[in-house]
């Protein structure tokens, strides 16, 4: 597995990956659209860092996007992590996750949130985030919809 910038073909591999992963809904996967398409177009604004896992075929089989939270210093998000079904399991996620954090400690970073859903469908990710050392650290109550509420993990760097 080899880990590179995000480039114009992998753009429909990773939304097949996106959507295949069963996780993520109509309205979520539009703006992981929006969000690559902003990236390639506009790489200069720096808003987001996009990477895409490969395989030895040259063929993304995860991705990661991150970036500088606005008016902060030193604090940044992790916008999207997705692994291909076929690939999961095997430590993509995980390094796709370091890969970010040694970017970011390069570049100062001290912090690293990343907000999720308290629903079934995101038990996983949840697991996934406390796994690698980050701590749920403020639950906003029915954020998204009733029920549905924004659990927010911080990393120290």
């Amino acid at each position: 597995m080899f880990i590179r910038p995000l480039v114009f073909h992998d753009r429909s591999k990773i939304l097949r990956l996106i959507e295949g992963t069963g996780t993520f809904n109509e309205m979520e996967i539009l703006v992981a659209e929006e969000v690559m398409d902003d990236a390639l177009r506009h790489p200069e604004k720096g808003d987001y860092y996009i990477f895409s896992a490969v395989d030895a075929s040259d063929s993304p089989n995860g991705y990661i996007c991150f970036g500088p939270i606005p008016m902060t210093q030193d604090r940044y998000d992790l916008y999207w992590i997705a692994v291909d079904k076929t690939a999961s399991r095997q430590g993509v996620g995980g390094k796709l996750l370091e890969f970010m954090e040694t970017n970011l400690l390069k570049k100062g970073a001290r912090r690293i949130y990343v907000d999720t859903s308290s629903t079934p469908p995101y038990k996983a990710a949840r697991a996934f985030y406390e796994k690698h050392g980050y701590q749920l650290v403020c639950v906003l109550d029915d954020f998204y919809r009733e029920g549905d509420h924004k659990m927010i993990f911080m990393k120290e760097l």
